[in-house]
């Protein structure tokens, strides 16, 4: 009976320090955001929603570019991802190593590709064609986050067709059905779900961006930039809370409309070798969306090759020269922040693992009905704004219980559950992976939770520990929204260092930034994968909202 009690104190407090973690550190911040807005020098003032209401092109065009973005991002990877699955083996390998590369993006690196290529002084428009035009508008936004965001909707919508069987194609070949057919019969229709996945995905990244609009979006403003400025400017809290509530209503409304069209959500299973596909590759349709899936690859290329090609060269006397002068005058901005942001990274990678891995473990495992509350609440920050989020910190740790403003605990903290939506879900469906009868052994033999974890669990989901760690990690390296209202000048991470860099118009020295964190992220990438034992994958993109 005493062991049995043990076990039980052991459940109970592992649960109260996850409960605590989540509300103190997810729920609270959300909280502060909302009541900032509402209450102003003790009571209930609408005001600022009235002055930023008045404003009606603010919203608007928050609206405007996230609809446009979602549509234009939603279209090109659908015709991406079919193409690349109709390809040939070869072909869709190489198609994925240029998506899996291009996917490890730092923010900014497609604005900073886009001043290079065409800008007033671009390489394609000034150099080449000779124009002379200005590239600074809502059209500038809209094509750089349409580009920014093709990587990784791509690789989802690749994710949801691996789930068809290849015998549904062959049939449809046997009774007569032409490439055409198949693709806009069969293909497009099995991407439905996914579509709405893509289409969601892209509309909370581009309505929450403020950093490409502030770069290239020249008058074009919008909200999110608006919420940027009344925080750094001007200081004006209340206001900055509001815009962000603002923002966060079409996300909900959005995010709840397109879950209940996706009623039908379709699960994961083992991709189907494509070659043992009987399908001929020829038709208008299979060709338009060849043409269009090779400029698409050919674009998302030269945007990466025009980052190396900034950061090695610099103007002299008219024409580009190769020179090492911008890694040598970066390297005074990359010293401290280079190594803070490895190690934030890591722990937020670490610890982000840990604790989804432990929520899904009580979730599933140990079917505690009170984590599904703790589960809901957890994977709050995957629909809020990057700056919601920080704004949230920034406002609730500013005063006891706990104060850490100004702190690197509150930078780690604020990455860490920013991220651990993924971590959850990926920890969710692990544990529906594993088999009872291996835990109902282990417990038969009178293993603790500890050893339930450690000889059960761990070694059945590596997969999925492998996918949490380098998408923290990951995601931890190339962000900005959330933290940029909690880092210190003396404490800036390289994402921040890179911001204020191309702001100041040192583009080339953006660029070695930019390449820096690429080159970290990958070799992160590779290092995990070898140490799991497993070649680089592609089945991250596959737990992005899917269960």
């Amino acid at each position: 009976m005493k062991k049995v009690k043990k076990i039980n104190l052991i459940d109970i407090l592992i649960q109260v320090l996850l409960v605590l973690a989540v509300v103190f550190f997810v729920l609270m911040p959300f909280l502060s955001v909302f009541k900032e807005s509402f209450i102003i020098d003790g009571h209930i003032d609408l005001s600022y929603y009235s002055n930023i209401l008045s404003n009606k092109n603010l919203l608007f065009n928050s609206l405007k570019l996230a609809t446009l973005t979602s549509v234009f991002s939603l279209i090109f990877s659908t015709v991406l991802a079919i193409y690349a699955y109709v390809s040939k083996e070869k072909i869709k390998k190489i198609i994925n190593l240029i998506l899996l590369i291009t996917l490890v993006s730092p923010p900014f690196v497609t604005s900073l590709s886009y001043i290079t290529l065409f800008g007033r002084r671009g390489f394609i428009t000034h150099n080449l064609l000779s124009l002379s035009m200005n590239p600074y508008n809502m059209w500038g936004v809209v094509f750089m986050q349409t580009l920014s965001y093709i990587s990784l909707n791509c690789l989802i919508l690749l994710g949801y067709l691996s789930t068809m069987k290849n015998d549904v194609i062959n049939s449809a070949r046997s009774l007569g059905a032409n490439t055409n057919s198949i693709i806009m019969d069969i293909l497009v229709p099995q991407l439905k779900n996914g579509i709405y996945t893509v289409f969601l995905l892209s509309f909370f990244k581009s309505i929450s961006d403020f950093a490409t609009p502030s770069i290239i979006g020249g008058r074009f403003n919008v909200l999110a930039l608006e919420a940027y400025f009344e925080v750094i400017a001007n200081g004006n809290l209340s206001k900055a809370s509001a815009m962000n509530v603002l923002l966060l209503i079409p996300i909900l409304f959005v995010y709840v409309l397109v879950n209940f069209l996706n009623k039908d959500k379709s699960s994961t299973s083992s991709s189907n070798n494509l070659s043992e596909l009987n399908i001929q590759r020829n038709g208008f349709v299979y060709i338009l969306f060849k043409i269009i899936g090779i400029l698409i690859l050919l674009l998302l290329l030269s945007l990466y090759i025009a980052i190396i090609l900034s950061a090695f060269t610099t103007m002299k006397k008219g024409s580009l020269v190769f020179s090492l002068d911008n890694f040598l005058n970066a390297k005074k901005y990359m010293n401290d922040a280079m190594l803070r942001s490895i190690v934030y990274s890591l722990i937020s990678a670490l610890f982000g693992t840990f604790i989804g891995m432990l929520i899904g473990y009580y979730l599933i495992i140990k079917n505690s009905k009170f984590m599904k509350i703790i589960d809901l609440i957890s994977n709050m920050p995957y629909i809020i704004p990057g700056t919601f989020f920080g704004l949230g910190y920034l406002l609730y740790f500013k005063a006891p219980p706990i104060m850490i403003t100004g702190t690197s605990i509150i930078v780690v903290l604020n990455v860490l559950f920013k991220q651990l939506p993924f971590s959850s879900r990926v920890g969710n469906i692990a544990m529906k992976s594993i088999d009872t009868d291996v835990i109902n052994s282990l417990r038969d033999l009178g293993a603790n939770t500890f050893y339930e974890i450690k000889d059960g669990i761990i070694p059945n989901i590596k997969p999925s520990l492998r996918i949490s760690l380098i998408n923290s990690f990951t995601t931890t390296m190339t962000t900005v929204g959330s933290i940029i209202f909690l880092v210190y000048p003396g404490k800036k991470l390289l994402t921040l260092v890179m911001f204020d860099v191309i702001n100041s118009g040192k583009y080339g020295q953006g660029s070695v930034i930019s390449l820096m964190i690429m080159i970290i992220c990958i070799i992160f990438n590779i290092l995990i994968n070898w140490m799991f034992g497993n070649k680089i994958f592609k089945e991250r993109s596959n737990y992005v909202l899917r269960n």
